[in-house]
C-alpha cells in the first residue's frame, strides 16, 4: 500500500529510491505483526523467498540478537514518542558466514488518534557508502574491544582469586559480567576423569546437547581434541564446524552458533578440564583475541586445580569426621534424644564440634558436646579421639567433674596446640537430678513443658587443654532437676553465633525459637537448626536434645554422685543441692529433713577429721524395702567412734543423730580409707494420677537392724 501522507523530502513513491545498487522496499502491518519484504528486500538480507515467512522472527539467522535488540529498541521508541520516521545501520550475517552494513530508513503511518498502524520504508546495501568511515570506527572499536577484553581478563581473574570450590568457578564463568561479555553466547565446561570428560556446566539454559554429559577422550568431539592433543581448538565458521563434527553439527546448528573456541585447562602438564566458548556472530579469531584466550584459560586451569584441591581436602575431612561422629544415637531408657550438625556454609570448612549420647548404669545418661578449636582435618581428629577418651571415662564410672579433668589432661599430652570447649551433663532419668560440667562452653537452655526456655547457668572451667596447661582442673558441678516432659538443649556456638551479634542475643534468639517451635523432639531439631541453614555461617553448629519422658522412667537402681574437695564450700552446697533433689525425686519427700541433716553431718565428719576429699554417692535399693543409701568414702583408714557429749559440748552429737534417724548405718574399709553409709526406708513411689506425692512414711526398723562400729578412737 502506498502511505497517504510522506514527508516532504520523500519521493512521491518510496520506490523510486530503489535507484541505490541493492536496495528493497518492506511494509510492516503493526496490527497482524506481518512484515512484507519485496525480492530486492530479500535479497539484501541475502535470503530466499522460501526461507521466508513474513514473520520478523525469520530473521533471526541473518540478524544476530544483539542487532536485533538495538533495533527493536530504536522502533519502539519511534512508535511511543510520535516519530514519524527513523533511520538505523546495521549488520546482516550473510549465507558464507560475512558481514554486511546495511541501512533501513522508516514511515511510521498512524490513524486519526495518533496510534501507529503501519511502517513502510526501503532497506538497502550500506556496505560501499560506510567504506572509509566503517574502516575507522572499525580500529577505535577493535582498541576499544581490546581494552574491554583486557578489563573483562581482570576482572575474571580477580572474581576467580576467591573461588573456592569448582562450583565456585562455573559461577564466576557463568556471571554475565564475565566470559559472556567477550562476545560469547553459550559457554560449556568439563572436568577430565579418569579417562571421561564430564559436563558440569553449560548455558544458557536450554542450550544442552544430548549425549555429551559424558564423551571419552578418543571420541570425535571438539573437547575431546583439545583434552587428547593439550591445544585450543578454535572453529571459524559453520561450515568448518559441520564438517568437522557431522554428529555434533546439527544441534549446534539449532543454537544458531557460527563459531567456537575450546580450551584445554592444563594443570601441571596434565589436562584437568576443557572449557568450550560458542559464538553466534562472530567468524574467525585474531591472533590477539587467540593469546587472550589462551591466557585466560591459564588462570581458570589454576583456579580450577585449586578448587579441585580444597574439595578433596573437604571430602577427607567430612569423611573423618563423620567416621569419629557417633553413626548412631543408642536408644535411652526414660528419654529421647534428637542430634542433628550442620557444616559452615561460608566457605564450607570442616570443624571440631561434636556431640555424643553415653548410656550409663543405673538408669542413667551422660550427654556431650563440644567445640574444638579451628577448622580443618586436624581439629576433627583431635575431636574424635577427644569424643573415645570421654566416653571410656564416663563408663568407667567417674564423676562428671573427674571425667572432664582426665579429658583435658589428655588433651595436653596429645601432640597439638588445640584446645576444645565441652559441657557434659550426667542425668539420673529416674530421679531428673543432671550434674552439669562446663569447660568453657555455653551454658545450656532448659524447655520446660509450656514450650517457654530458661537458661541454666553453669559454673565453669577452663576449656579443655588450657586448664591441664595453667594447673586448674578442678570442675564444679551444677545439679538441677530436669522433670518429666522436659528437654535438655546443649550446642555448640555455631547455632546462635552472628557476625556482630552478642552470644546472649543469639541464646534469647534460639529459646524464643524453641518456645514457637514444634512438641515432636526431631521436629524440633530440624526448626533451630533451620536458623542456620537459611543465614550459613562461617562455623559448624552441633545440637543435641534430651528430653526425659513423662512415661517408662527407669524406677530403681538410681545413682548419683559428687566429688566434695576439702575447702570447698561451693562443692558442699552442690552435694547438698544433689542429695535434696534425689530425695524428693525418688519419693522420700517425708524424709527429706532427716536424710539432708544426716547426709550432711556424714560429709562433714569426712572433711573435718581427714586432710582429703569426700565422695558422696547416692543410690536406691530395691528389695524387700526400697531404701535410699547415702554413702560418704574418704581417705582416712580411721573409723569413727561414738561417744557421748557433755551439756556443753559442741561436738559428739553427729554420730547420736546418725544413729537415731538412718534406719541403719555402717562403715567398709575401702582400700587405702574407708566409707560410711546409712540407709533410708522410702515408700515405693505413687503414680502420677494421686499428684506425684509420696505414701505415708514406713515404719522404721529396730533398734537392732543398725549396724554400729565398735568404740575406736577417730571420728565422731
Amino acid at each position: 500500500m502506498t502511505p497517504t501522507s510522506l514527508p516532504d523530502d520523500w519521493p512521491a513513491d518510496p520506490r523510486s529510491i530503489l535507484a541505490f545498487n541493492r536496495t528493497g522496499c518492506f511494509d510492516w502491518d503493526l496490527e497482524s505483526g506481518l512484515l512484507h519484504l519485496d525480492a530486492a528486500a530479500l535479497d539484501v538480507f541475502d535470503m530466499r523467498a522460501d526461507e521466508y515467512d513474513g514473520r520478523p522472527e525469520s530473521l533471526a539467522s541473518r540478524v544476530s540478537a544483539v542487532e536485533s535488540h538495538r533495533l527493536d529498541a530504536l522502533v519502539s521508541h519511534a512508535l511511543k514518542d510520535g516519530s514519524q520516521t527513523y533511520g538505523v545501520y546495521f549488520r546482516v550475517r550473510l549465507r558464507a558466514g560475512g558481514l554486511r552494513w546495511t541501512h533501513t530508513q522508516g514511515y511510521i503511518l498512524r490513524d486519526g488518534t495518533s496510534r501507529p498502524r503501519r511502517i513502510v520504508g526501503v532497506v538497502r546495501d550500506a556496505t560501499q557508502e560506510l567504506g572509509d568511515s566503517t574502516a575507522r570506527h572499525q580500529r577505535a572499536d577493535e582498541e576499544e574491544d581490546r581494552r574491554r577484553r583486557t578489563s573483562i581478563v581482570q576482572g575474571t581473574t580477580a572474581a576467580l582469586a576467591h573461588a573456592r570450590t569448582v562450583r565456585d568457578v562455573i559461577d564466576v564463568l557463568k556471571d554475565t559480567h564475565g566470559l559472556a561479555h567477550l562476545g560469547a553466547s553459550n559457554l560449556v565446561m568439563a572436568l577430565v576423569e579418569a579417562g571421561r570428560i564430564r559436563l558440569v556446566a553449560e548455558g544458557p539454559e536450554g542450550s544442552f546437547v544430548p549425549g555429551t554429559k559424558f564423551t571419552r577422550v578418543d571420541e570425535r568431539y571438539p573437547m575431546s581434541d583439545a583434552v587428547r592433543t593439550l591445544s585450543p581448538r578454535f572453529i571459524e565458521t559453520e561450515a568448518e564446524f559441520a564438517a568437522s563434527y557431522p554428529d555434533l553439527w546439527p544441534h549446534i546448528d539449532k543454537l544458531g552458533i557460527s563459531s567456537a573456541a575450546y580450551l584445554p585447562l592444563i594443570a601441571q602438564a596434565k589436562p584437568i578440564g576443557v572449557l568450550g566458548l560458542l559464538y553466534q556472530d562472530k567468524t574467525g579469531f585474531t591472533e590477539e583475541e587467540r593469546n587472550v584466550l589462551v591466557a585466560l584459560s591459564s588462570g581458570i586451569a589454576q583456579s580450577l586445580q585449586r578448587a579441585m584441591f580444597y574439595e578433596q581436602e573437604k571430602d577427607l575431612a567430612q569423611g573423618l569426621q563423620q567416621a569419629m561422629l557417633p553413626r548412631t544415637i543408642p536408644g535411652v531408657p526414660g528419654a529421647d534424644v534428637a542430634v542433628r550438625y550442620r557444616s559452615a556454609a561460608l566457605g564450607r570448612d570442616i570443624g571440631g564440634d561434636w556431640y555424643d549420647v553415653i548410656p550409663l548404669p543405673g538408669g542413667r545418661v551422660g550427654a556431650v558436646i563440644g567445640d574444638v578449636q579451628g577448622h580443618d582435618t586436624h581439629a576433627a581428629a583431635v575431636m574424635g579421639q577427644l569424643r573415645i577418651v570421654l566416653r571410656a571415662y564416663a563408663a568407667e564410672g567417674h564423676t562428671p567433674a573427674t571425667v572432664m579433668a582426665r579429658a583435658s589432661g589428655f588433651l595436653h599430652e596429645l601432640d597439638t596446640e588445640r584446645f576444645a570447649t565441652c559441657l557434659y551433663a550426667e542425668a539420673d532419668l529416674s530421679t531428673g537430678v543432671v550434674q552439669l560440667v562446663r569447660a568453657g562452653h555455653i551454658d545450656p537452655l532448659v524447655q520446660r513443658m509450656d514450650g517457654s526456655c530458661r537458661r541454666v547457668p553453669v559454673e565453669g572451667g577452663l576449656p579443655l587443654g588450657l586448664s591441664a596447661e595453667f594447673g586448674r582442673l578442678e570442675y564444679p558441678v551444677t545439679t538441677f532437676e530436669l522433670d518429666a516432659g522436659q528437654t535438655l538443649l546443649l550446642f555448640t556456638d555455631g547455632l546462635i553465633e552472628e557476625p556482630g551479634a552478642d552470644l546472649d542475643d543469639g541464646l534469647r534468639a534460639l529459646g524464643e525459637l524453641a518456645c514457637s517451635g514444634p512438641r515432636d523432639l526431631q521436629q524440633l531439631a530440624d526448626r533451630l537448626c533451620g536458623i542456620v541453614d537459611e543465614r550459613g555461617g562461617e562455623d559448624d553448629a552441633a545440637l543435641l536434645l534430651l528430653r526425659r519422658r513423662l512415661v517408662d522412667t527407669p524406677r530403681s537402681g538410681g545413682r548419683l554422685q559428687q566429688h566434695v574437695g576439702p575447702g570447698d564450700p561451693e562443692a558442699l552446697a552442690e552435694a547438698r543441692h544433689m542429695i535434696r533433689a534425689a530425695v524428693r525425686a525418688w519419693g522420700a519427700r517425708e524424709r527429706a529433713d532427716e536424710i539432708e541433716l544426716v547426709a550432711d553431718e556424714v560429709i562433714t565428719n569426712a572433711l573435718m577429721h581427714t586432710d582429703g576429699a569426700a565422695i558422696v554417692t547416692l543410690r536406691v535399693i530395691s528389695g524387700g524395702d526400697r531404701r535410699l543409701r547415702v554413702e560418704v568414702e574418704d581417705s582416712s583408714s580411721a573409723l569413727p567412734r561414738r561417744r557421748e557429749a557433755g551439756e556443753s559440748g559442741v561436738s559428739g552429737r553427729g554420730l547420736l543423730l546418725v544413729d537415731m534417724l538412718a534406719d541403719v548405718w555402717g562403715v567398709e574399709s575401702r582400700g587405702g580409707g574407708k566409707c560410711v553409709w546409712c540407709e533410708f526406708v522410702v515408700p515405693v513411689r505413687e503414680s502420677r494420677g494421686q499428684g506425684g506425692r509420696s505414701a505415708p512414711r514406713a515404719p522404721r526398723q529396730d533398734q537392732g537392724a543398725r549396724t554400729a562400729p565398735p568404740p575406736q578412737q577417730g571420728q565422731e
